[in-house]
Protein backbone atom coordinates (compact mmCIF):
# COMPACT_ATOMS: atom_id res chain seq x y z
CA UNK A 1 0.00 0.00 0.00
CA UNK A 2 1.02 3.48 -0.71
CA UNK A 3 1.83 6.00 1.95
CA UNK A 4 2.69 9.61 1.52
CA UNK A 5 4.46 12.05 4.08
CA UNK A 6 1.00 13.46 5.00
CA UNK A 7 -0.17 9.81 5.93
CA UNK A 8 -1.66 6.64 5.02
CA UNK A 9 -3.30 6.56 1.42
CA UNK A 10 -7.57 6.28 1.33
CA UNK A 11 -6.95 2.24 0.19
CA UNK A 12 -4.86 1.53 3.41
CA UNK A 13 -7.29 3.61 5.51
CA UNK A 14 -9.80 2.16 3.88
CA UNK A 15 -8.95 -1.18 5.59
CA UNK A 16 -8.04 0.50 8.31
CA UNK A 17 -11.46 1.20 9.09
CA UNK A 18 -13.34 -2.03 7.74
CA UNK A 19 -11.02 -4.08 10.34
CA UNK A 20 -12.33 -1.02 13.08
CA UNK A 21 -15.82 -1.82 12.07
CA UNK A 22 -15.04 -5.98 12.02
CA UNK A 23 -14.13 -5.07 15.64
CA UNK A 24 -17.71 -3.18 16.65
CA UNK A 25 -19.39 -5.65 15.36
CA UNK A 26 -19.60 -8.10 18.61
CA UNK A 27 -21.21 -7.00 21.66
CA UNK A 28 -18.06 -8.70 23.72
CA UNK A 29 -15.93 -6.55 22.12
CA UNK A 30 -17.83 -3.47 22.22
CA UNK A 31 -18.37 -3.87 26.62
CA UNK A 32 -14.60 -4.84 26.60
CA UNK A 33 -13.82 -1.62 24.59
CA UNK A 34 -16.62 0.25 27.38
CA UNK A 35 -14.49 -0.96 30.01
CA UNK A 36 -11.67 0.14 28.78
CA UNK A 37 -12.56 3.35 27.87
CA UNK A 38 -12.24 3.93 32.22
CA UNK A 39 -8.82 2.29 32.16
CA UNK A 40 -6.41 -0.21 31.54
CA UNK A 41 -7.12 -3.44 32.57
CA UNK A 42 -5.61 -6.99 32.10
CA UNK A 43 -6.83 -10.24 30.30
CA UNK A 44 -8.43 -11.51 33.69
CA UNK A 45 -10.14 -8.74 34.89
CA UNK A 46 -11.77 -7.44 31.33
CA UNK A 47 -12.83 -11.20 30.83
CA UNK A 48 -14.57 -11.64 34.48
CA UNK A 49 -17.96 -10.39 33.20
CA UNK A 50 -18.07 -12.92 30.74
CA UNK A 51 -19.54 -16.50 30.47
CA UNK A 52 -16.96 -18.07 28.23
CA UNK A 53 -13.96 -19.93 28.13
CA UNK A 54 -10.74 -17.73 28.59
CA UNK A 55 -9.44 -18.99 25.04
CA UNK A 56 -12.49 -17.73 23.38
CA UNK A 57 -12.17 -14.36 25.11
CA UNK A 58 -8.45 -13.96 24.51
CA UNK A 59 -9.35 -14.24 20.49
CA UNK A 60 -11.75 -11.24 21.06
CA UNK A 61 -8.66 -9.41 22.24
CA UNK A 62 -6.59 -10.66 19.31
CA UNK A 63 -9.50 -9.12 17.13
CA UNK A 64 -9.21 -5.66 18.72
CA UNK A 65 -5.37 -5.71 18.97
CA UNK A 66 -5.04 -6.45 15.38
CA UNK A 67 -7.78 -3.79 14.00
CA UNK A 68 -5.46 -0.88 16.53
CA UNK A 69 -8.49 -0.40 18.97
CA UNK A 70 -6.44 -1.69 22.00
CA UNK A 71 -2.77 -2.17 22.45
CA UNK A 72 -1.61 -4.86 25.13
CA UNK A 73 1.61 -5.08 26.84
CA UNK A 74 2.92 -8.11 29.21
CA UNK A 75 4.55 -7.92 32.62
CA UNK A 76 5.95 -10.92 33.68
CA UNK A 77 2.71 -13.15 33.35
CA UNK A 78 -0.04 -10.57 33.29
CA UNK A 79 -1.22 -8.93 29.88
CA UNK A 80 -2.88 -5.28 30.35
CA UNK A 81 -4.86 -3.82 27.65
CA UNK A 82 -5.49 -0.33 27.09
CA UNK A 83 -7.83 1.48 24.98
CA UNK A 84 -6.41 3.11 21.38
CA UNK A 85 -8.86 6.32 20.68
CA UNK A 86 -7.04 7.12 17.76
CA UNK A 87 -8.35 4.09 15.50
CA UNK A 88 -12.26 5.16 16.88
CA UNK A 89 -11.60 8.81 15.57
CA UNK A 90 -11.07 6.57 11.99
CA UNK A 91 -14.41 5.31 12.51
CA UNK A 92 -16.09 8.29 13.53
CA UNK A 93 -14.86 10.22 10.62
CA UNK A 94 -16.22 8.29 8.46
CA UNK A 95 -19.77 7.86 9.60
CA UNK A 96 -19.69 11.76 10.02
CA UNK A 97 -19.02 11.95 5.67
CA UNK A 98 -21.63 9.16 5.60
CA UNK A 99 -23.79 11.68 7.32
CA UNK A 100 -22.93 14.77 5.69
CA UNK A 101 -23.47 12.64 2.12
CA UNK A 102 -27.17 11.64 3.20
CA UNK A 103 -27.94 15.25 5.01
CA UNK A 104 -26.72 16.73 1.78
CA UNK A 105 -28.60 14.35 -0.49
CA UNK A 106 -31.90 14.68 2.07
CA UNK A 107 -31.98 18.60 1.46
CA UNK A 108 -31.40 18.15 -2.20
CA UNK A 109 -34.86 15.71 -2.32
CA UNK A 110 -36.62 18.40 0.14
CA UNK A 111 -36.16 21.39 -1.67
CA UNK A 112 -37.29 19.70 -4.93
CA UNK A 113 -40.78 18.22 -3.14
CA UNK A 114 -41.15 22.04 -2.02
CA UNK A 115 -40.79 23.35 -5.51
CA UNK A 116 -42.66 20.40 -7.24
CA UNK A 117 -45.78 21.77 -4.15
CA UNK A 118 -45.17 25.47 -5.43
CA UNK A 119 -45.31 24.67 -9.07
CA UNK A 120 -48.88 23.16 -7.76
CA UNK A 121 -50.19 25.70 -6.37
Amino acid sequence: MQTSAAGPSAATNAVIVDGVFRALSDPTRRHVLERLSRSPASVSELAAPFDMALPSFVAHMKVLEQSGLVQSKKSGRVRTYQLVPKRLKLAEDWLGKQRALWERRLDQMDAYLLSLKETET
